[in-house]
């Protein structure tokens, strides 16, 4: 399968998920602002809603949506733990909390990147909300489902980490910020930034 990405965008969710998974991948980047990818290609033929991730499979298949894509790519080493099982509580639990991120914390985040869309203002109000959130839910867990990190923590990581460009201090949500170093510190986590280039190879 191949991963089209923009470095730092909510793909390097998908990106670490298939790291921590260990399927077999290839990676593709691709320049938002152009829609090209780094082969040439139009990438509105290959995904025509625009944007990142895009997961191609094998089979020719083409997933989007972030909250899709983690799932899929769990669910093909289920033996990862990056997901619970199907038709579980903990599995509804896992897809509250992607929805959770995607509607409530990364859709927030959208006035920083595309300015007409809103009041950053307003938008840091309603971010130290969510934020106050889930510095409830990490008070008594190092992950939000518990002890198994899973694709959730990987999609919070990778939002919550914009507060880092857009110089939103996170002081105070402590347990917010451990959960960010704890994540950071993940080696297959170092391995996706490094090959996305957001930080340096040692």
């Amino acid at each position: 399968m191949k991963l089209y990405y923009s470095p730092g965008a909510c793909s390097l969710a998908a990106h670490i998920a298939l790291r921590e998974s260990g399927v077999t991948f290839d990676l593709e980047k691709v320049d938002l602002g152009q829609h090209k990818t780094a082969s040439g290609g139009d990438y509105y033929r290959i995904n025509p809603k625009g944007y990142v991730p895009t997961l191609k499979l094998d089979d020719g298949e083409v997933l989007s949506e972030a909250a899709v894509v983690l799932q899929y790519i769990a669910d093909k080493k289920p033996e990862s733990g990056l997901v619970p099982k199907p038709g579980t509580m903990e599995r509804y639990r896992l897809m509250e909390w992607l929805t959770f991120i995607s509607s409530e914390i990364h859709k927030t985040f959208t006035p920083f990147f595309h300015p007409e869309a809103g009041s950053k203002d307003a938008a840091k109000v309603q971010l130290a909300k969510r934020f106050d959130y889930v510095e409830k839910q990490l008070a008594e867990k190092p992950w939000l489902m518990g002890d198994t990190f899973t694709v959730a923590d990987a999609y919070l990581f990778v939002v919550t980490n914009w507060t880092n460009i857009h110089e939103i201090d996170l002081s105070k949500w402590p347990k917010l910020k451990d959960f960010m170093a704890r994540v950071k510190a993940r080696q297959n986590v170092q391995e996706a930034m490094k090959a996305e280039g957001l930080i340096e190879s040692s």
